[in-house]
């Protein structure tokens, strides 16, 4: 199961950064979005889940889970979906100026007949 988390989490990433390399907007933003998804994969895996423990000490507890990981991937999730959001309204906007959804902006606009 470890070589399979691993995989696609290497694999999210991989995907992540040759979207990212492109030359149009739509793909950098499915980029980042799959690099954010790689790295809470990454953050989760790292925190060891434990199953059937409470993420809270208690006096005469067996065993505790760490809440940290999991408070920083969900807030990971949240600060992704807003970033998502803006980067998008950017994309939009340059596309209305420009004419074209190149991250350069340089290309020639697309001639609408």
């Amino acid at each position: 199961m470890e070589a399979l988390l691993s995989l696609i989490i290497g694999l999210l990433t991989a995907c992540g950064i040759y979207l990212l390399l492109r030359a149009r907007t739509f793909p950098v933003v499915l980029g980042l979005s799959l690099l954010s998804y790689a790295v809470n994969l990454f953050l989760f895996a790292m925190g060891r889940l434990t199953i059937g423990r409470a993420p809270i000490i208690t006096p005469g507890a067996a065993g505790y889970t760490d809440p940290l990981p999991q408070a920083l991937v969900l807030t990971a999730i949240v600060i992704g979906f807003a970033m998502t959001a803006f980067v998008i309204m950017l994309a939009l906007k340059a596309r209305a100026e420009l004419g074209n959804d190149h991250v350069d902006g340089t290309h020639e606009p697309e001639k609408i007949i």
